[in-house]
């Protein structure tokens, strides 16, 4: 994917440069914004995300405004893992998942959708139109289209067609992460199956504005190859995603049934109200999830990312690899997050 923003650069270069050991991709620290807005978001790819991003906030947007624009961006990419151009379950089916959460605690989520573009905007209509926090399925079809969104093609993107063909050869599901380093000592590429293929890389984006309110939010089209009906803790408030306008926030990427079992965006945001940095609670949440099961978070990847009210931010993962983007009034980079394997 070849970004569209003045930082251009694809995957591959990414880990090429890395491999450098350059200075742009110092570990992560509780680094502080000195000038509001600020947004981050999980992964390389969210160089690009922050930049759609930023033309909200440059213009004195609002957060909620801003993360939706970036998640929006993304999905009208081909992209293996978010949107309708990712990788089917082992059905060959594209389902997608997705959350957005305000500074005034509202938020709306969609989970299992099939054949609507902008799972984010439907998350957003939602929050905006219903009662309700999450619709799944056929059910969040049906809202959609009520709502003016288009059913959209099942046909897989040629990439995907590509991958599941592959898959099907053997139609074996493994859920790790392949944590060979591809190149000297720089991050690997973001989560993979044991055979080199990609799993899953969920974009999630968090932002503060100039009135200094937080918003965030989540899209993927979940793992790859999964069982079909299978929901990770993308679309789940709590879990993928977490906002405390008085706190900070947290989103999450990686083994989402993980981050499910210990609520992890909340926990993160709940260690920050008990005074913790936005880097500390990470790796707190991510102590729990290894103490849970040290033998399985081996051969799994979770990182979370997060920020406060001050504009301090931080991650924190299991693996080594996982890398964020920020972008704010003073700088445009990605960093690599510490980890505790």
């Amino acid at each position: 994917m070849r970004f569209k923003t003045d930082y251009k650069m694809d995957r591959k270069q990414f880990l090429q440069l890395s491999s450098m050991g350059l200075a742009s991709l110092p570990l992560s620290s509780p680094f502080s914004a000195t000038n509001k807005p600020i947004v981050i978001s999980t992964w390389d790819s969210g160089m690009e995300v922050n930049a759609a991003a930023w033309k909200i906030l440059s213009n004195k947007g609002k957060s909620v405004d801003a993360v939706e624009a970036g998640a929006t961006h993304i999905e009208d990419t081909i992209n293996c893992c978010v949107g309708l151009g990712g990788y089917p379950d082992r059905d060959g089916t594209v389902t997608l998942d997705a959350c957005i959460m305000d500074e005034r605690g509202n938020c709306g989520a969609v989970a299992g959708m099939e054949q609507i573009k902008h799972p984010i905007a439907v998350a957003r209509k939602v929050m905006e139109k219903t009662p309700h926090v999450l619709l799944v399925g056929d059910g969040a079809q049906q809202f959609a289209i009520e709502n003016g969104f288009v059913k959209e093609s099942k046909t897989l993107s040629a990439e995907a067609q590509d991958a599941y063909q592959k898959w099907l050869e053997t139609s074996e599901y493994k859920p790790q992460i392949n944590i060979e380093l591809k190149q000297g000592n720089g991050p690997s590429a973001p989560s993979f199956f044991t055979d080199g293929s990609p799993n899953h890389d969920t974009m999630g984006l968090v932002a503060m504005d100039c009135n200094g309110d937080l918003s965030g939010a989540v899209t993927t089209s979940g793992m790859a190859f999964k069982m079909h009906g299978r929901v990770g803790d993308s679309p789940i408030i709590g879990a993928g995603l977490f906002v405390d306008n008085e706190v900070g926030a947290a989103t999450s990427s990686g083994v989402g049934e993980e981050v499910i079992r210990i609520c992890g965006t909340h926990l993160v945001v709940e260690l920050m109200r008990q005074g913790y940095t936005p880097e500390m609670a990470c790796k707190k949440a991510i102590e729990r999830i290894v103490h849970r099961d040290p033998a399985k978070a081996k051969n799994i990847q979770v990182g979370f990312l997060a920020m406060n009210k001050k504009g301090e931010y931080g991650a924190y993962a299991i693996q080594k690899g996982f890398v964020f983007s920020v972008k704010s009034n003073t700088e445009n980079q990605i960093h690599a997050a510490k980890h505790l394997i």
